[in-house]
């Protein structure tokens, strides 16, 4: 029994460190609730839900902020609250973040204010590298907006991920040290060498 223990305990401490390090892993966007998805925007007190697709790199894939190639691209909001298919809607796509919303020359496209029953507002836009700020209003409520990112690495996203590796190897780390000052351990080596 003991024999086994030793055999099995540290892979499955291993596989725990990882899990616990690693939550990434085993959530994926589709496990979130509503209110946690990083697409979803309130209007007024209403939520949308955004969502980017190009058919022509990836054809099943969903984008949201992020969207990792230039050219054609589908955007689509969900309009999840009932009360917003009565309201006109309208979508601004400005090229940029820090633009002024009435500075025309910068719209890159712009989806008039009308009522969506169905609950869904689509449009296409020719998206080049860069940032964009999407602006979703309604009539009579405070605007929403979204930051996209095309073609661009967001290193604050890409730093969060590296964290999990990198605590698990600092505990892997102090594991190995910890292992190699124990006596057992050295008699276990010792042992092995003279067989």
């Amino acid at each position: 029994m003991i024999t086994q223990v030793r055999r099995f305990g540290p892979p499955l401490f291993l596989l725990a460190l990882t899990a616990i390090f690693s939550p990434g892993l085993a959530a994926a966007h589709g496990n979130v609730s509503m209110e946690e998805d990083i697409c979803v925007r309130r209007i007024g007190g209403n939520m949308v839900h955004f969502s980017a697709y190009q058919p022509q790199i990836e054809p099943k894939a969903q984008y949201c902020t992020d969207i990792p190639d230039v050219g054609d691209t589908f955007l689509v909001v969900d309009l999840v609250d009932p009360s917003l298919r009565n309201l006109p809607v309208g979508v601004k796509i400005i090229r940029g973040v820090n633009e002024n919303e009435q500075d025309e020359a910068k719209t890159v496209a712009y989806w008039k204010p009308v009522s969506h029953p169905d609950g869904v507002v689509r449009g296409e836009a020719k998206l080049d590298k860069g940032l964009y700020k999407l602006i979703i209003t309604a009539e009579g409520l405070s605007p929403s907006s979204y930051l996209l990112r095309v073609q661009q690495i967001d290193y604050s996203k890409l730093g969060r991920a590296a964290l999990g590796p990198l605590a698990l190897l600092l505990v892997l780390g102090i594991v190995g040290y910890e292992l190699s000052k124990s006596s057992r351990v050295r008699g276990w080596f010792a042992s092995r060498r003279r067989s």
